[in-house]
């Protein structure tokens, strides 16, 4: 039973974030579809997480831990590059080549830990990676065409998030503190920068800035919702990746991919060709391989056995 017992929280806070990451999507969208600047709807959101997580620290729920500053800086300044680089691959990019550079953190952070961190992977977990991207990639097919200037942004927002993500893994593990404790740090420090970034990338007063138009009740109740959401699912970033590894998480956001697009085509009768189905199944089968190597090399067993020292990180 140590096994169940150490393994239904990981397998909550992935539920949470499932569930979280795929409703703030659809309010993130309804947000956008009113004109709501996104570097500005990202900024409040991380307000709103730091003021989650206060709530959180008065009904005791953690214990804040007092970091200094200069130790989360560089988590907090990853993230901000991820934003931006992200966005400007957005912008001068292909929704398609977007799409495929997302898909390319996967590997990125298999390169990020062997050649700064000295960890490698088995054959086994690469080859199921690798069906896994293909698959995504071929789920998600659309004109990939890019330039000099996509390409660059592109290539940086994939490096900057797979750092980004692995510090959020060792950060946890270097200061000692929980994820409720390091995102009480860097949710505001991350907020402050974004802050001071949005003056030239979404001037307030110019047109289509927060402070240059009034809002309806609908937008803001969006922009509500959308803030309420992300307190859920950066939370659930940091308690996912700090009970399994950034490339676990990536797992589980291509497996959140294929459940958008599978339901999509279900209930809303999105178009889903023979190949994009074919993606998807593929990347299924590399999710559950992953996931049949990943418990088997950590010693991980059935709940019902007794066997003790399982629950490693997956």
């Amino acid at each position: 039973m140590a096994a169940a017992n150490c393994l239904q929280p990981t397998q909550l806070f992935m539920l949470l974030n499932y569930t979280s990451s795929i409703m703030i999507v659809f309010l993130n969208k309804m947000a956008y579809t009113y004109g709501f600047p996104s570097i500005t709807l990202t900024m409040i959101h991380f307000l709103m997480t730091f003021a989650g997580l206060k709530v959180c620290s008065m009904m005791g729920i953690f214990q804040v831990k007092r970091l200094r500053i200069m130790d989360v800086l560089p988590l907090s300044l990853a993230f901000c590059g991820f934003v931006v680089f992200t966005n400007l691959s957005l912008l001068y990019n292909t929704v398609g080549f977007y799409q495929l550079a997302k898909v390319m953190t996967t590997p990125a952070i298999v390169l990020v830990h062997w050649v700064f961190y000295k960890q490698s992977y088995s054959k086994p977990i690469l080859l199921s990676l690798l069906l896994v991207c293909i698959g995504v990639a071929q789920a998600t097919q659309a004109d990939v065409t890019t330039n000099s200037k996509g390409l660059f942004f592109a290539t940086c927002g994939v490096l900057v998030t797979s750092i980004y993500q692995i510090w959020v893994k060792t950060k946890q593990q270097d200061l000692e503190v929980s994820a409720f404790q390091l995102l009480f740090y860097q949710a505001p420090l991350s907020a402050g920068l974004l802050a001071v970034i949005i003056p030239f990338v979404e001037p307030p007063f110019e047109p289509y800035g927060v402070l240059a138009q009034e809002w309806s009740a609908p937008a803001l109740l969006a922009v509500l919702g959308s803030s309420i959401m992300a307190f859920l699912v950066n939370l659930s970033i940091f308690l996912v990746i700090g009970k399994t590894s950034p490339i676990t998480y990536n797992v589980l956001g291509h497996f959140k991919l294929c459940t958008v697009l599978a339901g999509g085509f279900i209930i809303f009768h999105d178009p889903l060709n023979a190949s994009q189905s074919m993606g998807i199944l593929l990347t299924l089968f590399g999710i559950f391989a992953y996931t049949h190597f990943k418990l088997k090399e950590s010693g991980a067993v059935l709940p019902t056995a007794s066997k003790q020292g399982s629950g490693s990180s997956a």
